[in-house]
């Protein structure tokens, strides 16, 4: 009898690490019988539009239908002289944006992202990207998919240089670069995916389906609104129209990379809400966190500086381990294989810092401009510092 829910989802909710105090503060309760039952199903959810697509590319041959998405995703399906009708189809959808898509709710949520510099990043990295790893269900997709063997400066830079091209300016525009980035990590997804339930060591009734729903929403919202969350208790503090924005953002790319509309955040609170559902349904850490977190945990021992590497390698060390203890908590940092216990001391510097910034962006004349361009150079710079300036992708 096939299941209608994988064994992997837990019979009650889990507790979250970190996000748990800000969800309550906002008036946010555990996930009702429903959603938790709609929680595992999703689980079994992918992307249907985008994995019918990709059968038929692989069917016909990618080196004939890649090219053609390519063209199609650059200049637009127009642009393809006889274009097969499963590329129209899918397209055609994609090129025309949800009735809600608001562009200058779009322009300014990009610009939020850049505003948050370094810092921004750093949380993302610190606290959402190796937090992640305490979701286990996760952790088989990636570990069968080469993440090890990759390396993390390697996954992180991929993922960082996709969440720089969705904040650039217009950069959710049709065809503009974060449009572009975006529906190619939703065919890279959807590739994975066909890959591994070929493999005989897969469990669907298990695990579930790889990348399915309920792991892409907490992913997109971990990706891009939980950053907001750490930020404001390290004294970066946008507007409520701000984080709204910022939700917006996440919703429309989120669209673009085959989230479903439920699992679509409507606004900040909502997008807590979502983030907040989520991590009690997948959160369960077990060998697989330590074996990913461990390498992410001692990246900065080798990133790229231009000089005093050891000394600054052991600095950057203890700063991001900082970050994460702050706000995963010295258990969950504990489960993960790491240090357990690292004072916050890098939150606490950097807190006057940012309220003074936060300040000078809202009131002074010209300081949204200038703390987003700031910010982007800021952003560069630790792009660099992973991947080396040769390798820094042309934003």
């Amino acid at each position: 009898m096939t299941r209608t829910v994988p064994t992997r989802h837990p019979g009650t909710p889990r507790g979250v690490p970190g996000l748990r105090p800000f969800a309550l503060a906002l008036g946010i309760r555990r996930p009702d019988t429903a959603r938790w039952r709609a929680l595992g199903e999703s689980l079994l959810v992918a992307d249907p539009a985008m994995d019918e697509l990709a059968a038929w590319m692989c069917e016909a041959g990618t080196a004939t239908t890649r090219p053609l998405f390519d063209q199609a995703l650059a200049t637009g399906i127009d642009s393809v002289p006889d274009a097969p009708e499963p590329l129209v189809a899918f397209f055609r959808r994609m090129e025309t944006p949800p009735e809600w898509v608001d562009p200058d709710m779009l322009r300014r949520g990009a610009q939020i992202y850049r505003m948050g510099g370094a810092d921004g990043l750093y949380l993302a990295r610190d606290v959402s990207f190796l937090g992640g790893y305490l979701a286990s269900g996760f952790n088989r997709t990636l570990l069968r998919t080469g993440a090890l063997e990759k390396g993390p400066a390697a996954r992180f830079a991929e993922t960082l240089r996709w969440a720089m091209d969705v904040s650039g300016e217009d950069a959710m525009a049709r065809f503009g670069p974060g449009y572009r980035s975006t529906l190619r990590v939703r065919l890279i997804h959807s590739l994975v995916r066909r890959h591994l339930l070929d493999r005989p060591d897969w469990r669907t009734e298990d695990w579930g389906l790889p990348i399915n729903q309920t792991d892409m929403a907490a992913t997109l919202v971990g990706a891009l609104l939980a950053p907001f969350v750490g930020g404001m208790a390290m004294g970066m503090l946008p507007s409520r129209a701000d984080l709204d924005a910022a939700a917006h953002l996440t919703r429309y790319v989120g669209w673009l990379i085959g989230v479903e509309e439920r699992w679509l955040p409507t606004g900040f609170r909502d997008g807590v809400r979502i983030l907040y559902h989520c991590l009690t349904a997948i959160m369960n850490p077990d060998e697989t966190s330590r074996r990913l977190a461990v390498p992410l945990a001692r990246d900065p021992l080798g990133w790229s500086y231009p000089n005093m590497a050891r000394l600054r390698g052991q600095f950057a060390r203890a700063q991001h381990l900082s970050l994460a203890t702050a706000f995963l908590g010295p258990r969950s940092v504990h489960r993960l294989g790491l240090w357990p216990f690292m004072p916050p001391w890098y939150p606490l510097l950097r807190l006057p810092v940012n309220l003074m910034r936060s300040a000078a962006a809202r009131f002074a004349p010209g300081g949204r401009a200038r703390a987003a361009a700031r910010g982007r150079r800021q952003q560069q710079r630790f792009l660099e510092l992973l991947t080396g300036p040769s390798a820094t992708h042309q934003l």
